[in-house]
């Protein structure tokens, strides 16, 4: 199998100009009244953030007490790849067909999931894309899986819904997707969930999924949640985390994907 450049190194580095020359561009504004003031502040940020030798390349006023600029610095410390190529396992997720046929060796029945987006969040596009059969980018949401028994609840889904629903259906699974996150409004969503969760005694035989543009799978944790889901997630990711989740419920742990 032919790896990239990336695969084949433990530590890579953005670059722009020739390989592994740190380069990365920033732009922001700063409620800054004076150009140059501004731009000093903004090397000063670019410092804080870790870039070595910035440079501003472009600062203009956008009106007035407000400034914006355009960056560029280095990035000196390469990252580890393997470490985070592991933690995501891009290259461990399996395909529809996988899914259902590990499911049928491991499970052996259908896997119970609901899902929402809870509390004021009127955005269905996005739990509407793991879980309804025309799923996204021509990839069937859980409910094309043989695999799953899949319920999804749309939007504006209070939390005391979606819960009483779970525990009617006896849900394996709950996924929530967040998109709106003004004030935190999302972080508050999903703690409340998981605190009723908890309180329902339902905590240790369901799995709690969330995702949306700003959750990540360390936030997700935090919160109290097995697994976040963000931008570039495909339904057969979300099946292959919910498959291998109910086998290592189940004892099963030690079944791989196909190769």
């Amino acid at each position: 199998m032919h790896q990239s450049p990336s695969q084949e190194m433990g530590g890579i580095k953005p670059y722009a100009d020739h390989r592994d020359d740190g380069i990365v561009q920033v732009s922001f504004t700063l409620p800054v009244h004076g150009e140059q003031t501004a731009r000093f502040a903004g090397l000063e940020i670019a410092r804080r953030m870790g870039l070595s030798r910035p440079e501003v390349v472009h600062h203009e006023k956008v009106t007035d007490g407000y400034t914006y600029l355009l960056l560029y610095g280095v990035f000196e410390e390469p990252l580890d790849y393997d470490a985070v190529r592991r933690e995501s396992f891009e290259d461990e997720y399996m395909s529809k067909d996988e899914v259902d046929a590990f499911v049928e060796r491991t499970a052996r029945r259908q896997i119970v999931v609901i899902g929402a987006s809870t509390g004021s969040d009127t955005h269905s596009v996005g739990i509407d894309a793991m879980l309804n059969l025309k799923g996204y980018d021509g990839r069937h949401g859980l409910e094309g899986y043989k695999a799953f028994a899949t319920h999804n609840m749309g939007s504006q889904v209070p939390n005391t819904a979606l819960v009483a629903r779970a525990q009617e259906l006896n849900a394996d699974a709950i996924v929530v997707s967040q998109t709106v996150t003004q004030q935190d409004l999302h972080i508050h969503n999903l703690t409340e969930l998981v605190e009723m969760v908890e309180a329902e005694g339902m905590r240790e035989s369901t799995i709690l999924v969330c995702g949306g543009p700003r959750i990540s799978d360390g936030l997700a944790k935090e919160l109290g949640y097995d697994a976040g889901f963000s931008k570039g997630t495909f339904p057969n990711h979300l099946a292959t985390f919910l498959a291998r989740a109910i086998a290592s419920q189940a004892g099963d742990s030690s079944e791989d994907a196909p190769e």
